[in-house]
């Protein structure tokens, strides 16, 4: 066992395929796949061997220190909100059992509802930095099939996938769903990697989230066959298994029309997905030129968006993102770990 462990992993910018990555969705549609990269926003997992009968967890995006006794560590009480916004980490620590003499700082790399899929790095970081504290090898599938089991738990819905992959595998990726299992395949490519960072910017738009749309919604809408959201969805899967060829034939130069096209089917099969302010901004990008595009990452109504554009464009998105109060989050697409 370490004294002390430090554990980072990539928050993730999904590319394409996103709400398709739930399950049995993935399997019901024709050619799902889901497309996202690891950024060098991270999260950050420390862990420090103490002495005291319980766990310290600090918390550097809430600014807070808790202190819970290992008696706290009960079924009852983690079926109740009594570790509030820890009960994410409260339930991995006590898969671990690992419920004494440790002080966990946490850092998620990404603003408070960015849809980057923080809280699903910070699990799977975790996870690993646990592991690595207790001296323990794991194996990664196993890893995020149990973290997404645990914030399904949590949100008390069906819980998409793809967020924790990034943290564990790093690189561009692409997620084939197989029954029972997800085949991952690593795109990355030095060139892909000049490609998106030159040709997509990473906007945080100020607004947090806004969980009326979220994937039980559209889950919901699946299963009860409405027709024109399973017809959305067929649209999306076919545009990334478009970007999927794409991208594996080297054809770089449709790979960011598509993210773009992504994005509109999205805005028209969710209106809800821009904030106002998001979509006044939409507006100005296409009356500027029609080679501007926006895709909403993870959930939307707020968050964190793409804009696609050319690489000589990024001093004018500037200006603009200025002028809406917006934040360029500046990242680099990580290698493969």
């Amino acid at each position: 066992m370490s004294k002390e462990v430090l554990v980072e992993g990539s928050v993730r910018v999904d590319l394409l395929g996103g709400t398709l990555d739930l399950i049995p969705i993935n399997l019901i549609l024709p050619n799902v796949v889901t497309l996202n990269l690891a950024t060098s926003l991270k999260a950050k997992v420390k862990i420090t061997h103490i002495d005291f009968d319980g766990v310290e967890i600090v918390s550097k995006d809430y600014k807070t220190t808790d202190k819970f006794n290992r008696a706290d560590f009960t079924a009852e009480n983690l079926q109740k909100n009594f570790f509030g916004n820890l009960t994410f980490i409260a339930h991995i620590l006590n898969l671990f059992a690992l419920t004494k003499n440790v002080r966990m700082e946490l850092e998620s790399g990404s603003p408070p509802g960015a849809g980057l899929g923080g809280s699903s790095a910070m699990g799977v970081t975790c996870y690993a930095a646990i592991s690595k504290y207790l001296g323990i090898e794991y194996n990664r599938i196993e890893a995020i099939q149990k973290i997404n089991a645990l914030e399904a738990l949590i949100i008390d819905c069906p819980a998409g996938y793809q967020d924790y992959y990034p943290a564990l595998f790093g690189g561009v990726l692409g997620l084939v769903p197989r029954p029972g299992a997800v085949h991952v395949e690593q795109l990355y490519s030095k060139e892909l990697k000049e490609v998106l960072e030159n040709h997509i910017t990473l906007v945080y738009s100020g607004e947090t989230r806004n969980s009326g749309i979220n994937n039980w919604e559209v889950y919901k809408a699946f299963f009860n066959k409405d027709q024109n959201v399973r017809h959305g969805l067929g649209e999306i899967a076919r545009l990334s298994h478009e970007a999927f060829k794409a991208i594996k034939e080297k054809r770089y130069n449709d790979l960011i029309p598509l993210i773009a096209a992504e994005g509109e089917e999205r805005r028209k099969l969710f209106p809800g997905i821009l904030t106002p302010n998001m979509n006044q901004l939409h507006m100005v990008l296409k009356d500027q030129s029609a080679h501007f595009g926006m895709k909403i990452c993870g959930a939307g109504g707020g968050g964190c968006f793409l804009i696609t554009h050319k690489p000589g464009d990024r001093e004018y998105i500037d200006q603009l993102l200025g002028k809406f109060q917006m934040k360029r989050l500046t990242f680099n697409v990580e290698g493969p770990l």
